[in-house]
């Protein structure tokens, strides 16, 4: 299937390497706007991609990593990224730490983004909870969904960024980007561990956030095991790194690249 994506061209010719970004669980490639601005500005060309079933993209009847990768490898493919730096945050890390096993020789680099290779118990039934409670066909407003929403989370800013999913109809009433029904019903494939054996011996920068949870010290072995070119990068943020201090990840991740 096509993804749909963004693509930001450099601001110079100087570089011409290539970065493609992966969005988290319920983001899109509007997340990475600011970023990619950013890094395009540093000469760098970028393309911001919505996983399947988020944002543009279609809606597919399996939510899995192999069904991700394989569409993600199709699209490097097609416009030929077949020698890119991939980045990914949280389940866009993770679909780039499984590309990255099945098709090593598709790419140059690799950045994951406080995510790690290991099986995770999803906090996120809550929130998928919350968004079907909602009642997207009789729904009357955004403020109208966000006093629903906020009986499952409690964060003002974590409900923002949720209900950008939300998409005003034609003919009125609202709509879900997100295939909210095949997330509810196959979320359970998120949290599982990676799905392709191998190592991936390219270089790799992994970045955490000091007050998340994601990526945790006794990580670090397993980590290089599978990525034995790795380096461990931490900010003093939360899970959304990259949201929270947007400036210092892009000096990070340049100065990874540059080194």
């Amino acid at each position: 299937m096509k993804l749909f994506f963004r693509e930001y061209p450099p601001a110079n010719s100087d570089k011409r390497q290539t970065l493609v970004i992966l969005h988290g669980l319920f983001g899109s490639s509007d997340n990475w706007l600011t970023q990619a601005r950013l890094l395009s500005n540093q000469g760098y060309r970028i393309f911001t991609v919505d996983l399947p079933n988020h944002g543009q993209s279609a809606h597919t009847q399996t939510f899995d990593y192999p069904s991700m990768v394989s569409d993600l490898a199709e699209f490097l493919r097609e416009y030929n990224l077949q020698d890119a730096v991939l980045l990914g945050h949280s389940m866009g890390g993770k679909v780039a730490m499984n590309l990255a096993m099945a098709h090593p020789e598709a790419l140059a680099k690799l950045i994951v983004v406080d995510i790690a290779p290991r099986y995770y118990d999803l906090e996120h039934y809550t929130i998928v909870d919350g968004l079907n409670a909602i009642g997207i066909d009789n729904l009357a407003s955004r403020n109208e969904a966000d006093e629903k929403l906020s009986a499952y989370v409690a964060e003002g800013d974590v409900r923002q960024f949720l209900l950008k999913n939300l998409q005003r109809k034609a003919e009125g009433g609202f709509t879900w980007k997100i295939n909210l029904p095949l997330i509810t019903q196959q979320l359970s494939n998120i949290g599982v561990d990676l799905q392709f054996p191998g190592t991936f011996e390219k270089p790799t920068l992994f970045i955490r956030g000091r007050r998340s949870s994601y990526v945790r010290d006794q990580d670090w072995n397993r980590i290089t095991e599978l990525f034995p070119n790795a380096k461990l990068e931490t900010m003093e943020t939360g899970h959304w790194v990259q949201a929270e201090k947007p400036q210092e990840f892009v000096d990070i991740v340049l100065g990874w690249l540059n080194s």
